[in-house]
């Protein structure tokens, strides 16, 4: 039997102007590299294709100026990483929320001009829920363009952060608060009518699936009656959403989202350079499924959903 393709889907770096307060070494060395060491850690785990996308939360929260010209420069270098290294890399757009209509333009260019995948928003836009009308427009194109929209952690609301975790920082960020604030744009959009209006669309949620695999079957039993929903909202989560593996290396998550999702939705990633790409493809290996499965999981549902 042939190799599997593997390719990761949630592998990040940053433009220079936008690393924060990241310290350069080692993550800020990591985000910034395009090239040699992010080819030689993809080597190391044997990942054939790596998806680029913006750590959190990129250009998307800035003034609309800023926003719409950072944008452009962002997936200005992910492109030109995708034609220095062809068959490697793809991209995620990064899109200036702040400015819905630029937006718009900036993913028709990302996905008809650059060759890009889709794009990865990182939760809320500078405070606005991605549910908000102002953004359907985006997930028309979306659709129309027959590209996923990855839906990424990002931290909370300062209202949220005061209110929970005073006094407990480390729930701040992955482990916990980032799983919160994804699972509920996830339900958000659920919730809203976005799916019935573009019953097309395509999702992806991270880190198997923000923990929505597990809960899902007692949010449709309480949530589609009290919101009143067209259909069950157990229909939208299967119909429309893919997950992926990213840096959750649990055996039981696993399982669970095979039940729930089934093979076909589940996408290999890592999370890179936040998490080890060996240890990701390891856990994948060794995971107790049938090699059908792991062989989806692995890439074949990639190449699927992102027509590679």
């Amino acid at each position: 039997m042939t190799k599997p393709r593997v390719i990761a889907l949630e592998e990040h770096f940053s433009h220079p102007s936008l690393l924060g307060n990241l310290p350069m070494k080692p993550l800020g060395d990591a985000l910034l590299d395009l090239g040699e060491r992010r080819l030689r850690e993809m080597e190391e785990a044997g990942i054939d294709l790596q998806v680029i996308s913006h750590f959190p939360s990129g250009p998307q929260n800035l003034a609309p100026a800023d926003a719409v010209r950072l944008s452009i420069e962002t997936n200005d270098l992910i492109a030109a990483t995708i034609e220095k290294f062809p068959g490697r890399f793809g991209g995620f757009a990064s899109l200036p929320l702040t400015a819905p209509l630029e937006a718009e333009r900036e993913l028709e260019r990302a996905i008809t001009q650059l060759g890009f995948k889709g794009t990865l928003l990182h939760g809320m836009a500078a405070g606005v829920p991605l549910d908000d009308k102002r953004f359907w427009g985006i997930y028309e194109l979306a659709q129309n363009l027959d590209v996923p929209i990855y839906i990424h952690p990002d931290v909370p609301p300062t209202a949220v952060a005061e209110a929970y975790y005073t006094g407990h920082p480390a729930l701040i960020g992955p482990g916990w608060s980032f799983t919160v604030e994804s699972a509920t744009q996830a339900l958000r959009l659920m919730l809203s009518g976005v799916f019935d209006a573009f019953p097309r669309l395509k999702m992806i949620l991270g880190h198997m699936g923000e923990s929505l695999p597990f809960s899902i079957v007692r949010c449709d039993a309480n949530l589609t009656r009290r919101a009143g929903l067209k259909r069950p909202l157990r229909d939208y989560f299967h119909e429309n959403f893919w997950i992926t593996t990213a840096a959750n290396l649990s055996t039981p998550a696993l399982i669970c989202s095979l039940l729930e999702m089934g093979a076909d939705r589940i996408l290999f990633s890592v999370d890179w350079p936040f998490a080890s790409n060996v240890e990701n493809r390891n856990f994948i290996d060794n995971a107790p499924i049938s090699d059908i499965d792991r062989r989806k999981i692995l890439g074949a549902n990639a190449v699927s959903l992102l027509k590679l």
